[in-house]
Parts: C-alpha cells; structure tokens; sequence
C-alpha cells in the first residue's frame, strides 16, 4: 500500500478526546450500590480511568487481574458500562472545533485507544464528530494494546498515512511510549486521567498542554517542524 504524503493526528479517547469519566466511573459506583457501599466521587476516581476497568475496579473494589473473582467484576463493569457509556460522556470543550480546524487544514485524524473496539467504536459513532475520523483502533483491534505501537501503526496504515507525518496525542505515559515507538511526534494531554504520582515531565513528549485550546497551537508548531 502506498502512503500518501497528507499529515495526520491520531488521538487517544478516554482523558484526551472526550471526558468519559463520568460514564466510567458512573458504571463502577452502579456495581458499589448493587453491593451495598457507597458511590466514590468521580474526581477522586478519574485518574484510575486512564486504567480502564482494571484500574477502576483496583481503586473502588481493591481487585487486581490476580484475584480470584476479578473476571466476573470486569464483565460485570464492562457490562454495565456499555449499558450507559453515551450518558454523560462528551469531547472536551473545543474539540468539535479542533476536528473541523484539521479538516479545514487538510489534516486526516483518527482515534487509538486502548478501550475495546466494542465500546470505542459505538462510542464515536454516536458522539459524531464532523468530519468523522479516519479509523478507531481499540485496544484490541491489533491483538496488543499501548505501550506497543502495534495500534498506532496499524491506524496508519488503515489512513493510508506516514507515521513519520503524524502526531500521537494522549493522557498516559503509555500513550508517549507507543507514539514515540512509532516514529511519531508526541502532545501530551495535561488535562487527561493522568494519575496523581506520574509526573507528566518524564513522558518525555514533544510538547505538553494543559487544556484542549493549546491543543492546536501544539499541532501547528509540530507539524511545521516535521
């Protein structure tokens, strides 16, 4: 396959394209009152959501993949989170402007995440971003997730793009790790699930932001020092 010479930026989903806290761990406060405990509260919560289930059953149920019991709790989350994942989840503010700012840009975009395709594909589809994006490649889509830049790779190649012209924009060191593998430039989402002891400064990103609105400025500058 031949890759034309179009620029590209690739997103992770979760902390970095929507904020999809609520829903996760609305889900997880769902399986505490079934359990007779009470809700945690979502700030306290959204850093483990960079973890996905595992991390957020770790936070609110002391489980870890380990334990016996774990499977059922993960499917029992998966479960009622798929029930309720477009409830209260929503890209950042600025985000539909950023799309429509690549698009104007002639800059192809695309989702790598590590949710699973079952879930990261309604998820966007429903959310309807204008234009829609390239690709979304779940974490389960290359049979490996992030850190590995297996995802990212194969969303380049499904976009038709270089790797070497695109830039990854994530919430994770994992996100920084795979990006960089990949032969990308890397942003590094502040304002995402990052976890209370990581230190955002070790990631190691070719730039940092703090909010959605410097997400474009970055991307401009990055872009033009390819």
């Amino acid at each position: 396959m031949s890759l034309n010479a179009q620029r590209s930026v690739l997103f992770d989903l979760d902390g970095t394209l929507m904020h999809t806290a609520p829903d996760l761990v609305g889900a997880l406060n769902d399986m505490r009152r079934a359990d007779g405990l009470e809700p945690m509260p979502v700030e306290v919560l959204a850093p483990y959501c960079s973890y996905g289930g595992r991390g957020l059953l770790g936070r609110g149920f002391d489980l870890t993949p380990q334990d016996d019991g774990y499977r059922e709790a993960y499917d029992r989350f998966i479960e009622r989170y798929r029930q309720r994942m477009t409830q209260d989840s929503h890209p950042y503010d600025g985000i539909r402007e950023l799309v429509a700012q690549l698009a104007d840009a002639d800059l192809a975009w695309g989702v790598v995440t590590n949710k699973i395709e079952a879930l990261a594909v309604p998820l966007i589809e429903y959310t309807a971003f204008d234009p829609a994006p390239g690709c979304v490649i779940g974490g389960d889509t290359a049979g490996i997730s992030k850190p590995d830049p297996r995802p990212i790779l194969l969303a380049c190649e499904r976009m038709g793009v270089e790797p070497s012209r695109s830039i990854y924009v994530g919430d994770s060191d994992r996100d920084i790790l795979a990006g960089r593998a990949a032969g990308m430039a890397t942003i590094a989402a502040g304002y995402g699930y990052v976890p209370v002891d990581d230190d955002i400064a070790h990631w190691a990103a070719d730039a940092v932001v703090e909010t959605p609105a410097e997400l474009w400025g970055a991307i401009q500058r990055l872009h033009a020092t390819a």
